[in-house]
């Protein structure tokens, strides 16, 4: 089975594996994206901003239009309190939802057994928990000031590791770390790739960014992007380029091999 199954998307739809960020202040605006986009994008994100304003009525609004969630609040906490959350988006029905993998191997497995036991006992679609490596704005020097000296890569690839023997589906990444995660983690373990932009395109916060070829090209399961599209003057054509650009990275135009 690829990893493309396992996320749930079709082979072949290219589209499927974009996920757009809501990064919206308002139900109005986040609502009007998702009508806008439903048929170009394969999911959208829900960060803290819209998700504090909007409470998990934004998910429900979401969902009733046919669109699947990325609910990306980074959970970060004791393993019981990240565990009770977990089981709390499940009930949300979201599809994919993170926690930082730095949080501990405990935290991670406890969401994994809370989760697991939700979504059996209460017959729900169990969601795809995804670990958050290094934040794609920061950088050597960055971790430096916080403690960190292995260098961005290496911290990356040390907890997608940890992730994965603690039993997680995939983690967040940035784009320049895919290739070395894909190798040392697997096919079957699903990398979802912030820090994307078009060539030339506003770097905003981002600091560790790839076009959306280069990042499907190095193994990337999905994309998240969110003012490339959001800000420009034709969402639903910013939308199909990047789909397109991530075609052009599998080398199939249209098709992705298993």
């Amino acid at each position: 089975m690829s990893v493309f199954s396992l996320l749930g998307a079709p082979p072949g739809q290219m589209r499927a594996r974009l996920i757009f960020a809501l990064d919206v202040a308002s139900i109005r605006e986040a609502i009007e994206l998702v009508e806008l986009l439903r048929d170009e994008v394969g999911m959208f994100k829900v960060g803290k901003q819209l998700f504090l304003h909007a409470g998990p009525e934004i998910i429900r609004q979401i969902k009733a239009r046919g669109a699947d969630v990325f609910l990306d609040l980074k959970f970060h906490d004791i393993p019981r309190t990240v565990a009770k959350a977990g089981a709390e988006a499940t009930r949300l029905g979201v599809r994919m939802f993170d926690l930082h993998a730095s949080g501990s191997e405990a935290m991670m497995r406890q969401t994994i057994i809370e989760v697991n036991k939700v979504s059996r006992t209460e017959h729900l679609v169990r969601p795809k928990l995804l670990a958050v490596t290094v934040l794609t704005s920061l950088n050597q020097d960055d971790l430096k000031r916080v403690g960190f000296r292995s260098g961005v890569e290496n911290q990356v690839v040390r907890l997608a590791k940890l992730a994965r023997e603690a039993g997680m589906d995939g983690v967040v990444a940035s784009p320049q770390e895919v290739a070395r995660i894909r190798k040392e983690c697997g096919r079957r373990f699903l990398i979802v790739t912030p820090g994307i932009r078009p060539a030339k395109g506003a770097l905003d916060d981002q600091k560790r960014v790839l076009t959306p070829e280069e990042a499907i090209r190095a193994g990337a399961n999905s994309l998240v992007v969110g003012s490339p599209i959001r800000d420009a003057a034709d969402p639903r054509a910013a939308a199909r380029s990047i789909v397109a650009a991530m075609e052009r990275g599998t080398g199939v135009t249209g098709a992705l091999g298993a």
